[in-house]
C-alpha cells in the first residue's frame, strides 16, 4: 500500500473579496509535497489571487492557508518558498548572473547556487546579459532561477511557461518534475490544456470557485471526457457534476 504524500499546502475555507468583489469562495484544498499540481482555469477565475494567498501576500477575509505548517507568508517561511509572478520580478538594469548573486545574498544561499540554477533554467550563455536586453521568455526564466535559489521545499509558478517555445517548455516540465521527484511541492498555473496532462493533479477553477480537485485520470472519468481539454470545458461550462 503507497503511503500518501504529506500536504505541504493546505487551504481550508479560504475567502477573499478585492475590490469589494468575491474574488475566491470557500476555497479548500490541500497540495502534497513530491507532487506537480496544476491549477488551470479562464483568466479572472482567481488563480493568481490564490496563489498570493498561499504565500502569504494577498489580504484574506476569512480561512486559512497553512504551507510547510506554519501559517502562510511567516517568516521562517521565506527561504522555504519559491514564487515566480506572471511578470518578471528581476531588475532589468543586472546581468542576469547580478540578479542571480543579488537574490542569493538576500537568501543567504552560496554563490554556487547561481551556477546551478542557470544551468537548470539553460541560461548559463546569458549570465552576463543585462536582463532588459532579453526575450519575454528569457525573463521568466530568470525569475523562475531566483525561485529555485537555495532549494526551495515549496514552488508556486503562475504561468512559468507563457512566452516558451516548446523544446524550452518540455524542459521546464521535466524541471518540475525532477524537482517533484525529490519532494518539492510545486503549484503551477496554466492555461494551456496540454500542460494538464504534464501534472500529477489539477485543481479546476471558474469565478471563483473550485470545481475540480484530482488527478488527470480522475477528471477523465468524471466528466466522460476523452481529453483534458474537454473535460476542462465540460466543468468550466457546465459546472460541477
Amino acid at each position: 500500500m503507497t503511503t500518501p504524500a504529506l500536504a505541504a499546502i493546505t487551504v481550508t475555507d479560504l475567502t477573499v473579496r478585492r475590490g469589494g468583489v468575491l474574488a475566491l469562495d470557500a476555497i479548500s484544498f490541500e497540495v502534497p509535497s513530491g507532487e506537480v499540481t496544476g491549477l488551470l482555469g479562464p483568466s479572472g477565475c482567481g488563480k493568481t489571487t490564490l496563489m498570493r494567498s498561499v504565500v502569504g501576500v494577498q489580504v484574506v477575509e476569512s480561512g486559512s492557508v497553512t504551507v510547510l505548517g506554519e501559517p502562510a507568508g511567516s517568516r521562517g517561511l521565506r527561504s522555504r518558498v519559491g514564487y515566480v509572478t506572471q511578470a518578471p520580478s528581476v531588475y532589468a538594469d543586472l546581468t542576469v548572473a547580478g540578479n542571480l548573486r543579488y537574490f542569493a545574498t538576500i537568501l543567504g544561499a552560496p554563490r554556487s547556487e547561481v551556477d546551478r540554477v542557470l544551468e537548470a533554467v539553460d541560461l548559463t550563455r546569458e549570465a552576463d546579459r543585462l536582463v532588459g536586453r532579453l526575450s519575454g521568455g528569457q525573463r521568466s526564466r530568470v525569475s523562475l532561477a531566483t525561485a529555485l535559489l537555495d532549494g526551495p521545499e515549496v514552488l508556486v509558478l503562475d504561468e512559468p511557461t507563457v512566452g516558451l517555445d516548446p523544446v524550452l517548455r518540455r524542459d521546464l516540465w521535466a524541471l518540475f518534475h525532477r524537482l517533484a521527484d525529490s519532494g518539492v511541492a510545486l503549484l503551477v498555473s496554466s492555461h494551456v490544456m496540454d500542460e494538464a496532462s504534464r501534472c500529477d493533479r489539477l485543481l479546476l477553477m471558474r469565478d471563483g470557485r473550485l470545481l475540480a480537485d484530482g488527478t488527470p485520470e480522475e477528471l477523465l472519468r468524471r466528466t466522460g471526457a476523452d481529453d483534458v481539454e474537454h473535460a476542462f470545458l465540460h466543468l468550466v461550462e457546465g459546472g460541477p457534476t
